[in-house]
């Protein structure tokens, strides 16, 4: 199974491009619709990250993706231009899984 990125800038996906994730940039709300639906498709796709920025262009339909789909799972990455609320949740999720305190 593999990971995917939607990113609405070129920074982001380099970045994941270097681990190994495939992935493309987009701008406007109804490509990233039209790209969630065909990635969500895909039977060899198990997650897919979403900048910040393009969640907020289509957050319904994300967020009825999420409840409606047992794969793949959508998580949402901050990315230069987020508001930082994204790596809160993410440092909470990871210390409630290992148990240890990150400052």
């Amino acid at each position: 199974m593999k990971m995917y990125m939607l990113s609405d800038n070129v920074d982001t996906l380099i970045g994941m491009r270097l681990s190994g994730v495939e992935g493309e940039v987009l701008h406007e709300e109804q490509k990233v619709k039209d790209a969630l639906v065909r990635v969500t498709s895909r039977d060899d796709i198990a997650v897919v990250m979403m900048t910040e920025t393009l969640v907020d262009l289509c957050r319904n339909m994300v967020y009825d993706l999420k409840l409606n789909l047992t794969r793949p799972l959508i998580i949402e990455i901050p990315d230069r231009h987020g508001n930082g609320k994204t790596s809160d949740s993410i440092t909470r999720y990871v210390q409630e899984a290992i148990g240890v305190k990150l400052d």
